[in-house]
């Protein structure tokens, strides 16, 4: 999911070299990883392999076609088995795609009557995937949709990781597609299950509370993302050491939502603990992003003096660290530029502007089209505030179009387009400014959403 939290927990995304389902959950503490249990009760059975002894000839993939050799119970695993080749053979995902939809055929085809197949689960959730990869989202819904009524629950822990795994797919494919109140159903479901099946203090359950808390913060849902959190923080205090690496990220977490609240004393506190953390685990740049966030919070106090100070020490770490035409140095630069702005000092805020100008014009190899669009976004807000909206009317339309071809960048560009259209509004364009609005609701109603993503906090 896009957007709107930094350092964000890693979606659950299905690899494509293995093609097994996630597990319920993977934690991002390595004392709490553990291998997935098998999704399939048949997984222990032989399977046909080029490279077996048996005698047995290598299935022909031109004779794979025909559909009615699909009723053999061996073919399945077989062609499940090729997709993953041909996709780590680097050959494309479409013939890739076409081996996985025969395999989940095959496995629908060979189902005992009665009995859920968790290969057909497994097929589907590859077949998604790959849809995923190919940028065809609204193809891998139905998809999903199917493969979630495949397991049954109440089977055991191996139908459970089907069934979580299906969901949490599913809500990542909503999310890229803009649909976030789908999304959070999705996960949602999930969590129900993986409570159910590991109970609600186990760490993998913390993981995917912070999951869907990020989930909430999108949608502003505040509350709902504060109870999630809250309940992370409890399960990482009974299971991890004191200032653990998993509490400063909920800490993170929580400061944001208790900011986006209003609540900024607390959420003060709480990023000084994260940073505190940081330190006791060596993490200095996690020390020097966590300064830009406790300066946010001196500024939104009206606490400049100590804004700059903060702001200053992670500008420091970040030049040191990654060089000094990094997107971390320039996205500082911005907070400094709205920081002079609110104090009256125009001549240092457009001075910060352009610098910051300056690295996302040219920036350095690795850095995403994403983080450019987000850099030029908030230097625009700058722009705006200081009555310059020529200025943020281009540096949106830059943001804008480097966001066009991105998947699940549509509410983003919702965003952009309403703010485009007050420039408009405020040049005198009136024209330029409804058009602007009407394709910015248009987008908005498109992903089915009740609220825009957009957060303004102070």
């Amino acid at each position: 999911m896009p957007g709107i939290v930094s350092a964000k927990t890693p979606p659950p995304t299905l690899s494509l070299s293995t093609a097994e389902p996630t597990q319920i959950r993977p934690s991002s503490s390595s004392a709490s990883k553990r291998a997935p249990p098998s999704p399939s009760p048949s997984s222990s059975r032989a399977k046909p392999s080029p490279d077996r002894s048996s005698g047995k000839k290598k299935p022909d993939p031109q004779k794979l076609l025909d559909e009615s050799s699909l009723d053999n119970p061996d073919l399945g695993p077989f062609l499940l088995k090729l997709a993953r080749d041909t996709i780590a053979s680097g050959e494309g995902p479409i013939k890739a795609l076409d081996y996985a939809i025969r395999a989940s055929k095959s496995f629908e085809r060979c189902a005992v009557e009665g009995e859920p197949s968790l290969d057909l689960a497994m097929s589907l959730h590859v077949v998604a995937a790959i849809y995923c990869s190919l940028g065809r989202f609204d193809e891998a819904i139905p998809v999903l949709e199917r493969a979630i009524q495949v397991p049954d629950v109440s089977r055991g822990s191996d139908h459970a990781l089907a069934a979580f795994s299906g969901f949490m797919q599913l809500g990542d494919t909503h999310s890229m597609l803009g649909q976030l109140d789908k999304s959070i159903d999705c996960y949602k479901h999930g969590l129900d299950i993986q409570i159910q099946t590991l109970g609600d203090s186990d760490p993998r359950v913390a993981e995917t509370c912070r999951y869907l808390a990020e989930a909430h913060v999108q949608t502003m849902q505040f509350e709902e993302a504060e109870k999630l959190c809250k309940q992370t923080l409890e399960i990482h205090r009974l299971h991890s050491v004191p200032a653990s690496l998993e509490e400063a990220a909920d800490r993170r977490l929580m400061a944001l939502i208790l900011e986006a609240k209003g609540e900024y004393e607390s959420a003060l506190e709480h990023l000084v603990l994260a940073s505190m953390a940081m330190i006791a685990n060596g993490q200095e740049n996690e020390v020097a992003a966590i300064d830009v966030g406790i300066g946010n919070i001196y500024q939104c106090l009206g606490r400049f003096d100590e804004a700059v100070f903060s702001y200053q020490k992670a500008l420091t770490v970040f030049k040191s660290a990654k060089g000094e035409n990094h997107p971390s140095v320039a996205s500082v630069f911005v907070r400094l530029a709205d920081l002079y702005y609110k104090t009256g000092k125009l001549r240092e805020s457009k001075s910060y502007c352009e610098n910051a100008l300056r690295i996302y014009n040219k920036p350095v190899p690795g850095t995403s089209q994403e983080e450019i669009a987000s850099g030029l976004s908030d230097i625009a807000a700058v722009y705006e505030s200081v009555n310059e909206p020529e200025e943020a009317l281009r540096l949106l339309e830059r943001a804008m179009k480097l966001l066009e071809d991105k998947a699940g960048q549509q509410n983003t560009i919702a965003g952009l387009e309403a703010r485009m259209g007050v420039m408009y509004y405020m040049i005198g364009r009136y024209g330029e400014a409804l058009s602007s609005f009407e394709t910015a609701v248009n987008k908005l109603r498109g992903s089915g959403e009740k609220k825009s993503p957009s957060l303004v906090c102070c």
